[in-house]
């Protein structure tokens, strides 16, 4: 069964999303990362990037099929994980630490409220 980890935050398209102050840190679930199967290469927005809530921020290739990444949040990027865009497999073997893929600067705080407890993602899955 898919991990689902305590202190984050989710969508209903299966981003987790780690909140410190102003900044999001954003990924895929551990559910999502099952479904594709083995990822082959990541396309991340660049730095500096202004996002609004639910516009594409990347783009996953697996084996499988290919599936964009939906911003859970408005705001600018302000970080890439530039390991996963080298190394991808890093979401398939560690989708909450190494397999993250990039930080927002969050703009509007209220959206926050619009994200999935992890009890609430549980009881989708």
């Amino acid at each position: 069964m898919a991990e689902v980890r305590d202190g984050l935050k989710y969508t209903k398209t299966e981003e987790w999303v780690k909140i410190e102050n102003d900044i999001a840190m954003i990924g895929i679930t551990d559910h999502a990362q099952e479904e594709l199967s083995d990822i082959v290469a990541v396309e991340i927005k660049e730095i500096g990037t202004r996002i609004k809530r639910g516009e594409s921020i990347a783009t996953v290739d697996a084996v499988k099929a290919a599936s964009d990444i939906y911003s859970p949040l408005s705001g600018e990027i302000t970080e890439v994980n530039q390991n996963v865009v080298s190394s991808p497999e890093l979401i398939n073997h560690s989708p909450y630490d190494q397999g993250w893929l990039l930080k927002l600067k969050i703009e509007n705080p209220n959206e926050i409220s619009s994200l999935l407890e992890k009890e609430q993602y549980d009881e989708r899955n």
